[in-house]
């Protein structure tokens, strides 16, 4: 009876172990919340502006930058008519930044968290790419040159499938973890940093660090806003949403 729970005891030990291994494979970084300043009231879009300058705004000949609304406490964005999109952004500019949000968008439209963005959407971009064969966390140069573009994943046609994209970071999460690790339909933390020009651009999603990226050249202004982005085309997509909360911003000028 003794040997017997010895061995059960070595055995639950040893299979608490392993699940705390499995556990660790990805890293959860922590962040010290001194120095963040709220940059979105949760009630208005004070501080903000909608720019119809973007080409995702072509559809209405940009005389609209899609729709953006606030409610329940959050930012929600979808294109105003079918094929028509646009941004919204920060009436302030900023250069070197940690900005971090939570993010619950319809696993449909193509949208994006604009760095150092011009009225035009002219940015370094944190992908938000929430559609099969998309991506989250790379970063593009949107509008920029250089054919930046980079990603360490791609959306199958399920949410809760992912596969690994060829990369210069390699992908963090194992796609087998990524149904327990991001929570479709709840609020997830997205994170980017930038810093100097050319800048350094680091992106984590809920505490996960997935990518780095240095930029070989000046190709961009020092700042810019803070941006969200509805994409346009992809057809009628005014009944698909986007949703931002919690947007807070670090100067790390």
């Amino acid at each position: 009876m003794r040997f017997s729970s010895l061995v059960f005891a070595l055995f639950a030990a040893l299979s608490w172990t392993q699940s705390q291994l499995a556990a660790e494979d990805y890293k959860r970084e922590t962040f010290n919340d001194a120095g963040y300043v709220s940059i979105f009231d949760g009630k208005t879009l004070d501080g903000w502006h909608t720019s119809a300058a973007s080409g995702h705004s072509r559809a209405s000949k940009n005389k609209s930058g899609g729709r953006w609304v606030v409610e329940d406490g959050a930012i929600i964005g979808s294109q105003d008519i079918p094929g028509n999109g646009g941004i919204v952004i920060t009436d302030k500019p900023y250069g070197n930044f940690e900005v971090v949000l939570e993010m619950n968008n319809d696993f449909v439209p193509d949208s994006g968290l604009f760095l150092r963005s011009t009225e035009k959407g002219q940015a370094y971009q944190y992908m938000i790419d929430y559609h099969a064969g998309g991506n989250l966390a790379g970063v593009y140069g949107e509008g920029l040159s250089g054919g930046i573009h980079q990603r360490n994943f791609d959306f199958t046609d399920k949410v809760t499938e992912i596969k690994p994209h060829e990369s210069s970071f390699p992908l963090p999460v194992k796609p087998a973890d990524w149904p327990a690790f991001w929570k479709h339909g709840q609020w997830n933390e997205l994170r980017a940093r930038i810093v100097g020009n050319p800048p350094k651009i680091t992106t984590w999603i809920n505490g996960v660090r997935f990518m780095e990226f240095q930029d070989s050249e000046k190709r961009h202004p020092d700042a810019g806003g803070i941006a969200l982005q509805v994409h346009g085309g992809g057809g009628d997509l005014t009944k698909h949403f986007v949703r931002y909360r919690n947007i807070r911003v670090k100067s790390l000028d």
